[in-house]
């Protein structure tokens, strides 16, 4: 099943720029390099990317009819606060897949930065900032969505969730571009969420459409690793387990999922 634009396209956000490249190294990169030329905030979508990168300088496997696309924007908060926006592109992503295919059944988010449909990863997040002294002077948002081909189980960590793709869980296809026209009204609108009322709305919102809390999970960062029952994320976007030591809080780690 192929949706045309029109069934399911909502307004661009004003004031927000839309860049297409036939081909690029990464999206990323290419914010990092127009960065400083920009009015404003702008998307950057490539139907192809030569040297894609997933989180910890992973490859991001990226054939073509998947999603690539980085959304880059000068941010005025703190490094801290600038990185809770994972949590606002997670919320926008699932949106726009909700969006995108009519429902909402089967979608989950995964701390910190995955989407997941049907108990699989069909999306993820990257986030890298540029900037002195300490400071962001811009924001780049990466975004991959396995809409067409999902990577072969071969090709991702061991015990990681296993990839999936949009058309192999729904039958649905969509084309990069129209997945962006869906996708960047969802991001501003969770954008203003964050700017107007701060981080508490986003967590609220983020905590109620997140994968396995009240399982029993393990979080691994290099060779240490935490297992305890996924209680919540704080105030400041940590994990939090219970584990039988204690309340472990957790800054960044990947997530597994215990079978």
């Amino acid at each position: 099943m192929h949706l045309s634009t029109n069934e399911y396209r909502l307004d661009w956000p004003e004031g927000v720029g839309r860049r297409i490249l036939q081909q690029t190294d990464s999206t990323n990169a290419e914010a990092a390099r127009i960065a400083q030329t920009l009015a404003g905030p702008e998307w950057v979508l490539a139907l192809h990317q030569t040297g894609a990168r997933g989180r910890r300088g992973k490859a991001w496997i990226n054939p073509e009819g998947n999603f690539s696309a980085t959304y880059v924007m000068r941010p005025h908060e703190t490094p801290a606060e600038v990185a809770l926006r994972s949590f606002v592109a997670s919320l926008a992503l699932y949106d726009a897949l909700s969006a995108a295919t009519g429902r909402s059944e089967g979608l989950a988010l995964k701390w910190p930065n995955d989407v997941l449909l049907g108990g699989g990863k069909v999306a993820g997040i990257l986030l890298e900032s540029f900037g002195t002294g300490g400071q962001v002077a811009h924001l780049a948002i990466g975004i991959g969505v396995n809409l067409v081909v999902a990577p072969d189980v071969d090709d991702v960590e061991p015990d990681a969730v296993r990839p999936v793709s949009l058309r192999q869980e729904t039958g649905i296809r969509i084309a990069p571009h129209e997945f962006l026209d869906v996708l960047a009204p969802a991001y501003s609108h969770w954008e203003h969420q964050f700017i107007s009322f701060g981080f508490a709305v986003i967590r609220h919102a983020w905590l109620s459409r997140a994968a396995r809390i009240g399982d029993v999970i393990t979080a691994r960062t290099g060779s240490n690793q935490t297992t305890g029952v996924f209680e919540t994320v704080d105030e400041t976007g940590n994990l939090v387990l219970s584990t039988p030591q204690g309340r472990q809080v957790i800054a960044a780690a990947e997530v597994f999922f215990l079978e």
